[in-house]
């Protein structure tokens, strides 16, 4: 009797229609981090470059980064079990609060490198929390739509916090205390919010053997874009400051990087709905491929220039993980959605933390251009893999593809995303 009053009260809770001031909630507490995680991103390497610092630290910090965020992958789930999602939000929020608090206390590269690290756990939790929530309170019709709102919001919180560091005294501690202020701040609207919290979470089994079954370009696509999104990310501004570029400079290139994720995803979501999305992932990649040859061809160049070839390639790059995401839900059943995305996740985080370590210890003997030859290799391999599943592959019919949503590789797809898919898209072994 108890549990059928309670799944009463759960329906009656759905049924009701969600304020969009409680889900604008959600949105603007992440907006809000998002300012301060940009500014920090863009203010360690350019600090460490100040203090005379080798680059490979920061390369160090980056790995570090990326460490974190795989512990968050596994360890999100069952912190949300325990303490439910709005708690889990204020819990991770202040651990981001912390890390900052420690970048700030000075330039000591081990200190950093476990703050990041801190960091990575806490913005890949964050982004599990917020999004599951999200997911779980809007209704079918216009889940797309806010959640695209919810990504866009997040870039360009980012593009916000890059243009920041102009303004920030590199040489004290400003830049991470901006960054625990954005972070406080980004507390109070989840703290008032008043949207409903999700039941807890199922936990997520991750089965790449599977999920590469059911989509062997969607699996590859996480890979890459794991691996690109992190160095080009991580990377860009460590290059820039090593090649001598000022402050300004490295905060103009960086807040320019989010507007190619703006510009280049909607254009190409769009067509990849109309028709086989391995064109438009394999169109993606070469001009991924395209501008990184260019960063190479023109580096230390013009600034101009420069900020035209990272904004496209990182465009390029963020747009292989929607595409792929989208492209490995059209083969899914419903039932095997949960074990798809988590294990996409997984993908994602496993590479967005191996390529940055070989990317570190490679620039130790290559320098701090390493990055974008990686980034070729990538792009390229990927590319190539493309073109060979179309080649030998069945094309599926522009019909059976699902509706493509903006994504970013910074604002990762959670596993509890799987609960809300519409309908029930036909599976595709033939990819």
């Amino acid at each position: 009797m108890l549990e059928k009053n309670r799944a009463t009260s759960e329906q009656q809770r759905r049924d009701q229609p969600t304020p969009l001031i409680a889900i604008a909630s959600v949105i603007m507490s992440m907006s809000l981090i998002a300012i301060g995680n940009g500014l920090m991103f863009a203010y360690i390497p350019v600090r460490l470059g100040v203090e005379g610092i080798d680059p490979i630290w920061a390369g160090l910090i980056v790995t570090g980064l990326s460490a974190g965020g795989l512990a968050g992958c596994i360890l999100t789930g069952p912190l949300v079990r325990r303490v439910g999602h709005a708690r889990a939000f204020m819990v991770l929020s202040a651990l981001i609060a912390l890390s900052n608090a420690a970048i700030g206390a000075g330039p000591h590269p081990l200190l950093w490198i476990a703050a990041r690290a801190l960091y990575g756990f806490s913005i890949c939790g964050l982004f599990i929390v917020a999004q599951s929530w999200l997911n779980d309170a809007v209704a079918n019709a216009i889940r797309g739509r806010v959640m695209a709102v919810f990504y866009v919001a997040y870039v360009a919180g980012l593009g916000v916090g890059y243009a920041t560091l102009a303004l920030v005294d590199i040489k004290t501690a400003d830049g991470p205390l901006i960054g625990i202020v954005f972070t406080a701040l980004s507390i109070l609207p989840v703290g008032l919010t008043r949207l409903a919290q999700p039941p807890a979470p199922q936990a997520a089994t991750i089965a790449l053997g599977r999920a590469w079954r059911i989509s062997p370009v969607g699996v590859a696509g996480m890979l890459a874009v794991g691996g690109l999104s992190m160095i080009i990310s991580g990377f860009a501004p460590i290059h820039a400051t090593a090649k001598g570029y000022s402050q300004a400079d490295v905060a103009l290139l960086l807040s320019a990087m989010p507007v190619g994720t703006l510009i280049l995803q909607i254009p190409l979501g769009w067509i990849s709905d109309r028709t086989d999305r391995r064109y438009v992932l394999a169109a993606a990649a070469t001009l991924a491929l395209i501008a990184s040859v260019l960063a190479i061809g023109l580096d230390g160049g013009a600034l101009a220039v420069l900020v035209v070839i990272y904004l496209v390639w990182d465009g390029a790059a963020e747009s292989i993980y929607s595409l792929s995401s989208a492209h490995a839900a059209d083969r899914a059943d419903k039932e095997d959605l949960l074990a798809l995305s988590s294990s996409l996740l997984f993908a994602w985080s496993l590479a967005g933390f191996i390529v940055p370590g070989v990317v570190t210890a490679l620039s130790v003997v290559y320098g701090t251009q390493t990055f974008i030859y990686v980034g070729i290799v990538i792009a390229a391999l990927f590319c190539l893999f493309v073109l060979w599943r179309i080649l030998t592959a069945r094309a599926v019919p522009a019909a059976t593809t699902g509706s493509f949503t903006p994504m970013s590789a910074q604002a990762p797809l959670p596993v509890e995303l799987a609960f809300a898919a519409d309908g029930e898209p036909p599976r595709r072994e033939d990819d």
